[in-house]
C-alpha cells in the first residue's frame, strides 16, 4: 500500500487524511501542534463567549477515530525531488505528499505593536485581557483592520476583522460603555469586503455606519506604532489597542523547497490540485495558489473543497484510473458573518450572489456549526452534504 505524507494540521490537512483514509489509504498527518485551532470560532475568545480550549479540536482523537497516523513535530524542508521531508526529529519519506502547511502573515514594519486573532492561537487570551483592562479603565480607543497581499489578492482575512468589532461592540453595549469607546475600522483597499460581492459588501458598510463605526478605507498602511497605525500619507490612527489581521504570504518551508511557488510564496497547482512538475504531490488549502475569477479568496470551506479534489485524485492516480476532479469549478464564497447578536449569509459562485440578513438566529447559527464541526470530525455525529 501507498504511503502518503501530509503536511499541516489546519482545515486541507485534516480534510486530506480523513478522505484519504475513507479509500482506505495509509495516511500519516504531521502537525507542529497537538490540536486544530477552529479560527472561524476565534472571534468570540477575547469578548468572553468562548472558551480557548472549546476551540481547539485535539488532533491524536481525530487519528484515533479515523485511523490515520499522526505526528507531531516541525516541518523543516521539503525535499520533493526525493521524496522525503526533513522534520526537526527525524526524516520521513512518502510515495505521495499533501502539503497544507498554510501561510504566514505578510509583515509590515511595527507589527509587534499589533494583537490578532489569525495569528499564533493564545494571543486570542492575551486579547481579551487587553479588552478588559481598558474596559475596566472605563473609556479607550480600538482600532481594528486588515491588510492585503498586492502579489496575490485572495490571500485576505477580512471577515474575522469585521466579526470581531461587531461583537466587541456588542461586548461594550452590554456593559454600558459603549459611549466611553471610540471604535475605528481601518484597510487598504477602497472597498474592502468587495470580494463577497457589491450588496454584502454595501451592507457591511452600512452596518458599520449604524453602529458608529468610523473607517478609514483606501490607505495603505505604512507601519504600527505602539499607539497608532500609520498611513503612507502620512496621517496617523491613534489608538489604545490595536488589532491586525495581515494578509497571508507563503510559509517559510516552501521558500526552502524545491516546490513551483508563486510571486506571493504559494505552490502552483493545476485545477486538480497537483503540483506542477510533480505528479505525486498535491497542495491544498493557504499553501496553494488559487486559479480561478479575481474575487477567489481562501476560506476554510474552500481549504475542505480542495482536500477532497486532492484525495480523490491521488486514489485515481494510484488505480490509474480516469475521472480527476476540478476544484475550479466549485470556487466558491461562503460566509456566515457573525454580527454580534445576529448574522449575515453570504454565498457566491460563478453565477449567483446571495445575501441573507439573520437576526439574532445568525449568531446561534454559526455558534451551532461550531459544535458540529468539533462533533462531525470526530464522528460523533453524520456528516451533512457540503458541510
Amino acid at each position: 500500500m501507498k504511503h502518503i505524507l501530509v503536511l499541516g494540521g489546519g482545515f486541507a490537512g485534516v480534510e486530506s487524511a480523513i478522505q484519504l483514509r475513507k479509500k482506505n489509504q495509509n495516511v500519516t498527518l504531521i502537525s507542529n501542534r497537538e490540536f486544530l485551532f477552529i479560527y472561524p470560532l476565534s472571534i468570540w475568545i477575547p469578548v468572553n463567549l468562548r472558551r480557548y480550549e472549546k476551540t481547539c479540536l485535539p488532533l491524536r482523537d481525530v487519528a484515533a477515530r479515523h485511523g490515520f497516523h499522526f505526528i507531531v513535530d516541525e516541518v523543516r524542508r521539503i525535499d520533493a525531488a526525493n521524496s522525503k521531508v526533513l522534520l526537526s526529529n527525524s526524516e520521513i519519506t512518502y510515495d505521495y505528499l499533501v502539503v497544507t502547511l498554510g501561510g504566514e502573515k505578510l509583515p509590515l514594519p511595527g507589527i509587534e505593536h499589533t494583537r490578532s486573532i489569525a495569528d499564533e492561537p493564545e494571543k486570542c487570551l492575551s486579547l481579551g485581557k487587553e479588552i478588559n483592562q481598558l474596559m475596566n479603565q472605563g473609556s479607550g480607543r480600538i482600532a481594528i483592520g486588515f491588510g492585503g497581499n498586492p502579489q496575490d489578492p485572495s490571500a485576505v482575512r477580512g471577515g474575522p476583522a469585521f466579526e470581531l468589532i461587531f461583537n466587541i461592540h456588542e461586548h461594550l453595549k452590554k456593559r454600558n460603555l459603549r459611549d466611553r469607546f471610540e471604535l475605528n475600522f481601518f484597510a487598504p483597499m477602497p472597498n474592502p469586503g468587495i470580494r463577497l460581492g457589491e450588496k454584502a459588501a454595501g451592507e457591511v458598510f452600512r452596518m458599520l455606519d449604524r453602529l458608529s463605526i468610523t473607517c478609514h478605507f483606501g490607505k495603505k498602511i505604512n507601519s504600527f506604532s505602539e499607539n497608532s497605525v500609520c498611513f503612507e500619507d502620512g496621517s496617523e490612527l491613534e489608538s489604545d489597542l490595536i488589532v491586525f489581521i495581515s494578509a497571508r504570504s507563503g510559509h517559510r518551508v516552501l521558500k526552502d523547497s524545491d516546490l513551483p511557488l508563486s510571486a506571493a510564496g504559494f505552490i502552483q497547482i493545476d485545477d486538480h490540485c497537483q503540483v506542477q512538475g510533480f505528479p505525486r504531490v498535491y497542495a491544498a488549502g493557504d499553501s496553494a495558489a488559487l486559479q480561478g475569477p479575481n474575487w477567489k479568496a481562501k476560506q476554510g470551506h474552500l481549504a475542505e473543497i480542495m482536500a477532497k479534489t486532492a484525495a480523490h485524485n491521488i486514489v485515481i492516480h494510484i488505480q490509474k484510473g480516469n475521472g480527476k476532479k476540478n476544484y475550479v469549478d466549485d470556487l466558491s464564497i461562503i460566509c456566515l458573518m457573525d454580527t454580534g447578536k445576529g448574522g449575515v449569509f453570504v454565498y457566491r459562485d460563478h453565477r449567483r450572489q446571495w445575501l441573507i440578513p439573520l437576526p439574532i438566529v445568525g449568531h446561534w447559527l454559526k455558534r451551532l456549526w461550531g459544535k458540529y464541526y468539533i462533533r462531525s470530525k470526530l464522528r460523533h455525529v453524520p456528516r451533512l452534504l457540503g458541510m
